[in-house]
């Protein structure tokens, strides 16, 4: 579990009890933890907007504030390096800065092309990214689902389930975002991309 400065709503802990994970934070994301009764097993950064240095008792990597890799990009990789491959990213859309959202897309793809399992999630949104594999969904109807082609010009997507369904039809780049807002229609639902790489955000 990766958690990073933005804010996180407690109640998402209810789902994804930190008691299986492996914690580490990022920077200010060890405030969000502590919030919410999280002690991590490791904090990651160089601090700059945490208000205060974690406290001494934890387990604390300082990184330079001059740094090729943002915080949350190093806590990945410093949970790479232990051993893990599948990452729930918490704390990491949202905040004061937009920049950031994006480049944890970024990191999501990372964690994609370096053979782990990588979810970004919030309250009510949780985010995917499917290269060649599908994402079959339980229990969500009423659900929104949006696809976005992520990492290519175009990629082949098929739903079923869904109240817009498709079959081996193309989503593109370039300004028409058809992919937004579908919704669970029946139960299983599934997304299943072809060819390339989307996106598949799902809220709630």
């Amino acid at each position: 579990m990766i958690i990073g400065a933005a804010s996180v709503d407690r109640r998402i802990f209810k789902e994804f009890d930190p008691k299986h994970y492996y914690v580490i934070c990022a920077d200010a994301g060890y405030e969000t933890a502590l919030k919410a009764g999280v002690q991590p097993d490791l904090i990651v950064g160089d601090f700059d907007s945490a208000k205060e240095p974690p406290p001494e008792k934890l387990k604390v990597l300082t990184l330079p504030v001059e740094k090729d890799v943002t915080d949350t990009m190093f806590a990945v990789l410093k949970g790479f390096s232990m051993g893990f491959r599948s990452f729930l990213m918490l704390g990491c859309l949202g905040g004061d800065r937009f920049d950031h959202s994006l480049a944890n897309l970024e990191v999501l793809q990372y964690i994609r092309e370096h053979g782990g399992h990588g979810i970004i999630a919030d309250k009510n949104t949780k985010i995917f990214l499917l290269h060649d594999e599908r994402l079959k969904m339980t229990g969500m109807k009423g659900a929104t689902v949006s696809v976005f082609p992520y990492n290519g010009s175009a990629c082949t997507v098929s739903y079923t389930g869904l109240q817009y369904p498709l079959n081996r039809d193309q989503l593109v780049c370039g300004g028409f975002p058809m992919g937004v807002s579908n919704q669970v229609s029946n139960d299983p639902a599934e997304v299943r991309v072809h060819n390339g790489s989307a996106l598949v955000v799902v809220s709630q």
